[in-house]
């Protein structure tokens, strides 16, 4: 049965659905031999499929989660030859980040090959929270919870904690679903706090323990959702 390229190209390890739209829009996938740029072409049993010009075949799925160091990027592509997260897993079979946790944030992300459960993690209509840790540069007050769950106007729209807290003078956590880019830090920064700090705690079910700055360690599907 036809299938987008994309959704194709996510089930086989090479991409998410998202950034497999962008390596097609980029001209780096071929069907047939042919370039394609259109996202949505679809594809059957039939098609012959190359990244890079490699031949993308069923892989096994796997699933590694990895406590992520400052200074690391999640891209599957660098032009800026920045230090990537992927060197920090296997490179055999290839994965690939789950969702965003900027250069300068630290703490939990999961890599895998895997793009139906990517799908499920990172569209918003799924709903997943993610908890974080933030230590900012002032003094917090109830006043800055109260603003964060009410919610704060972003380009994309009403930015909302689902959860806040203050943990301590410089430090709370924040839980959220909707995951913009740099979405804690505009936040904060509409209230005039600068993110000193930033951790990703946990992902749904996975919570970030015994995983020491820059290792990972290899987990189950099951362990995820």
């Amino acid at each position: 049965m036809p299938e987008r390229l994309a959704k194709f190209l996510a089930n086989h390890g090479i991409a998410s659905r998202r950034k497999a739209e962008e390596l097609i829009l980029a001209g780096q996938i071929k069907v047939n031999n042919k370039i394609i740029t259109e996202v949505a072409t679809k594809v059957s049993a039939e098609d012959e499929i190359k990244f890079d010009n490699k031949i993308v075949g069923d892989v096994d799925k796997v699933y590694y989660l990895l406590n992520k160091p400052v200074d690391y990027i999640c891209s599957v592509s660098d032009p800026y030859n920045d230090k990537n997260v992927l060197a920090l897993v296997p490179k055999d079979p290839a994965v690939y980040p789950v969702g965003r946790l900027d250069k300068n944030s630290q703490g939990l992300l999961l890599l895998t090959n895997d793009g139906d459960l990517t799908y499920k993690l990172t569209h918003p209509k799924f709903k997943v929270s993610k908890k974080y840790l933030v230590r900012v540069d002032k003094v917090l007050d109830n006043d800055v919870i109260k603003k964060l769950k009410t919610g704060i106007k972003l380009e994309e729209g009403l930015a909302k904690a689902d959860q806040a807290k203050i943990k301590n003078k410089f430090e709370l956590e924040i839980t959220l679903h909707q995951g913009w880019k740099r979405q804690i830090r505009r936040m904060l920064e509409a209230l005039d706090f600068k993110v000193v700090e930033l951790t990703r705690l946990s992902e749904g079910k996975l919570v970030l323990k015994n995983i020491k700055i820059g290792e990972y360690k290899k987990i189950k599907k099951s362990d995820i959702i």
